[in-house]
C-alpha cells in the first residue's frame, strides 16, 4: 500500500520552528552563562568576604594581647565564634606559627594541628586557597598575626564550598524562573510574528514560494502586454520589459521606486495613472504610440496601489485608419461610377439625337478633365503609395466640392523615400491632414463657429469659379521629404496652435480629433516636425519635414563599398 505523500510544512511553520529552537538554544546558552558566572561571582565574594574577615582578626589588638596570655583560647575562642556568627562564614581559626589551634568552630578540635597551607602566611604574606579539612572543602584565607614586626601566630577564615553552591542553587533557580518566562515570551512572540506570516505567504512553504517567483519572473517577460504596479503612494513597485517599451522608458532606466510624475509622461496619460477610481479601455497617446490603458486600485481595507495594464494600440490605429481611407475611396468609386453612368447617358442620348459632335465634344472634355489630375500626379510623386493616396483623396475632396490641387513643385522620384521610412507612417500623415484640410474647406463659414473653433479668418474666392480648394505640396531631396498641405478653410487662430495636435481637440464635437495627434506622433518617430502656420489662401497650412539622412548615409557607405570592389 502506497502511503499518501505529505506536503512539506509551510514556510511560517518552518520558521517558526526554527526560532523556536534558536530562542532555546539563545536562553539555554545564556543560563549556562549566567550560571558560570554566577559561580565564579559567588566564590570571588566568598573569598573577598573571608579576606576581611581574616585581616581584621589579624589586626585586632585583643587578639595580640590575648596571645600574650598563658591560655589564649579562653579570650580567642569566644571572640572568634562572635566574629564567625556575625560575618556568617564557616569557621575562623586562630593558631600560634606552629599551625596549633587556640580557637575552632569544634572545641574538641582546639589544640590540634591546623590542615592547610601555612608556609607562605609564616613569611609575611596573606593568600587565599581552597583546601579539604576538618569541615569539608572550604575557600580560606591565611594571614599572619604582627606584634611589633614579629609573627606571633596565624588567622584562618574560611567558607565552606556546600555554603557558596548553596547560594548559586537559589540564584539558579531564580535564573531558571527567567528563563523559562524568556523562553515563553519568545515563543509566543514568534507563533504571534509566524500566523501573520502565515497569513502573507497564504501557508506556501519555501518551495512554492521560489516557484512561484520563478513564474512571475518569467510571466513578467513573457507577456506582451504593459504591465504597471503602482504602490500606495504612487511610486512603481513593478514594470515588466513591455511596460518599459509602451511608455519610452529606455531599457536601462531605473523606474521602480520613482513617481509616475517623475517619468515626463504625457498629462493625460499621467493623470490616468494617478486616478484613484478604475479605468477601463482608455485611449491615450505617448510621443511614439497609441496605448489603451486599463487601471484598478488594489483596495485591502485601504488603498494598496493600482494594476496598470498597457496594451499597444498603434497598429490598431493605424489600420483603422487605413480602413478608413479604404471605406472612403469605395465611396467616391461608388459616386464616379454614378457620375460615369450619367456622362454616359449624356453621350448616348446626344448620339441617339443625332448629335454627334456635340456628343464627342462632351466625353472628350469629361475625358481630359478626368486625366489632368492623374497625369499631373502620376508625373510628379513616384512614389506609389503616395500617389494612390493622392489620387484617392482627390476623388473623395471632389464628392465634397473641394479641388485637390498638386502644387507645381511637388517631385518625389521612384526611391527617393528610405525603407526605414515607413509607408503607414506616410499614409497616416498625409492622409490625416488631406482629410482636416477638406473638412475645413468644404465647411461654410457659418459651421466654422462651432464651440472651440478659431475666430473665422476672411475667405478668399477660391479659383474662376468660386470652389473650395486643398493644396499639397510633396516634396524630395536628399536631406528631407516635405509635406505640406494648405486649404481655403476658415483657418486656425495662434492662441489653437499648440492645442490642434492635442488628442481631443476638434471643433466637431467629441469623439473627434485623433487625427492630427497621430500625424505628430507619426512625423515624432520618424525624427520629423510638424508646424502650422496661416496658408497663402487664409486658412490653415500643415508642414511635415521628415530627415532623410540615414538613406543618405547608406547611399554614401554604399558607393564607397563599390569603390573598394572595382579598386
Amino acid at each position: 500500500m502506497r502511503l499518501p505523500r505529505t506536503r512539506p510544512r509551510s514556510l511560517a511553520g518552518q520558521l517558526f520552528a526554527m526560532q523556536v529552537v534558536l530562542i532555546a538554544a539563545v536562553v539555554a546558552g545564556c543560563a549556562v552563562f549566567a550560571y558560570a558566572s554566577g559561580s565564579a561571582q559567588a566564590e570571588e565574594t566568598a573569598a573577598r568576604q573571608v579576606r576581611v574577615a581574616a585581616l581584621a582578626v589579624a589586626d585586632s589588638p585583643s587578639v595580640r594581647e590575648a596571645i600574650r596570655t598563658p591560655d589564649p583560647s579562653a579570650v580567642l575562642q569566644p571572640y572568634a565564634e562572635r566574629v564567625r556568627e556575625d560575618t556568617g562564614i564557616a569557621f575562623v581559626t586562630i593558631m600560634d606559627t606552629e599551625r596549633v589551634r587556640w580557637t575552632h568552630p569544634d572545641t574538641s578540635r582546639i589544640g590540634d594541628t591546623f590542615l592547610g597551607n601555612t608556609a607562605k602566611a609564616l613569611r609575611g604574606q596573606t593568600f587565599t586557597e581552597t583546601y579539604t579539612g576538618t569541615l569539608g572543602p572550604s575557600i580560606r584565607v591565611v594571614t599572619p598575626i604582627r606584634d611589633g614586626g614579629k609573627i606571633v601566630g596565624l588567622v584562618s577564615a574560611g567558607i565552606t564550598v556546600d555554603r557558596v553552591s548553596s547560594q548559586v542553587r537559589e540564584q539558579l533557580g531564580a535564573l531558571a524562573l527567567a528563563a523559562g518566562g524568556a523562553l515563553a515570551l519568545g515563543g509566543i512572540g514568534t507563533y504571534v510574528i509566524n500566523a501573520r506570516l502565515r497569513r502573507h505567504t497564504h501557508g506556501m512553504n519555501a518551495a512554492e514560494l521560489s516557484r512561484l517567483h520563478d513564474y512571475h519572473q518569467a510571466t513578467l517577460h513573457a507577456v506582451r502586454e504593459g504591465l504597471l504596479m503602482l504602490d500606495g503612494r504612487r511610486r512603481i513597485a513593478l514594470i515588466n520589459d513591455a511596460g518599459r517599451e509602451l511608455l519610452g522608458l529606455a531599457p536601462d532606466t531605473e523606474a521602480v521606486g520613482r513617481t509616475v510624475d517623475e517619468l515626463a509622461l504625457p498629462a493625460p496619460l499621467t493623470g490616468a495613472l494617478l486616478a484613484s477610481e478604475p479605468r477601463v479601455d482608455e485611449l491615450h497617446l505617448t510621443a511614439d504610440r497609441v496605448i489603451v490603458v486599463n487601471t484598478r486600485p488594489v483596495v485591502g481595507g485601504e488603498q494598496r496601489g493600482t494594476v496598470v495594464t498597457l496594451r499597444d494600440h498603434t497598429e490598431l490605429q493605424a489600420l483603422t485608419g487605413e480602413l478608413d481611407s479604404e471605406r472612403g475611396f469605395t465611396q467616391a468609386l461608388r459616386s464616379q461610377a454614378h457620375e460615369a453612368a450619367n456622362r454616359l447617358h449624356t453621350v448616348v442620348s446626344l448620339i441617339e439625337l443625332g448629335r454627334v459632335e456635340e456628343a464627342v465634344d462632351f466625353a472628350t472634355a469629361e475625358l481630359e478633365l478626368a486625366q489632368v489630375l492623374t497625369d499631373r500626379v502620376v508625373g510628379a510623386v513616384e512614389e506609389p503609395v503616395l500617389a494612390a493616396l493622392l489620387l484617392g483623396k482627390a476623388a473623395q475632396a471632389n464628392e465634397r466640392g473641394v479641388e485637390l490641387v498638386l502644387a507645381e513643385d511637388s517631385l518625389i522620384d521612384d526611391g527617393a523615400l528610405p525603407p526605414s521610412l515607413a509607408q503607414r507612417d506616410l499614409v497616416t500623415i498625409l492622409g490625416n491632414l488631406i482629410d482636416n484640410a477638406v473638412d475645413a474647406a468644404s465647411e461654410a463659414p457659418e459651421d466654422a463657429e462651432e464651440p472651440g473653433a478659431a475666430v473665422p479668418a476672411p475667405r478668399v474666392p477660391e479659383g474662376p469659379a468660386g470652389r473650395a480648394r486643398v493644396t499639397v505640396t510633396a516634396l524630395a531631396d536628399e536631406r528631407e521629404l516635405l509635406l505640406r498641405v494648405a486649404d481655403t478653410g476658415a483657418g486656425i487662430g495662434p492662441e489653437a496652435a499648440d492645442e490642434v495636435f492635442r488628442r481631443g481637440w476638434s471643433t466637431h464635437g467629441a469623439g473627434r480629433g485623433l487625427g492630427l495627434a497621430l500625424v505628430r506622433q507619426a512625423a515624432h518617430r520618424n525624427g520629423g516636425t510638424v508646424e502650422l502656420d496661416a496658408g497663402p489662401d487664409g486658412g490653415a497650412r500643415f508642414t511635415v519635414r521628415l530627415p532623410l539622412g540615414d538613406r543618405t548615409a547608406k547611399s554614401e557607405t554604399a558607393g564607397a563599398r563599390a569603390k573598394e570592389v572595382t579598386a
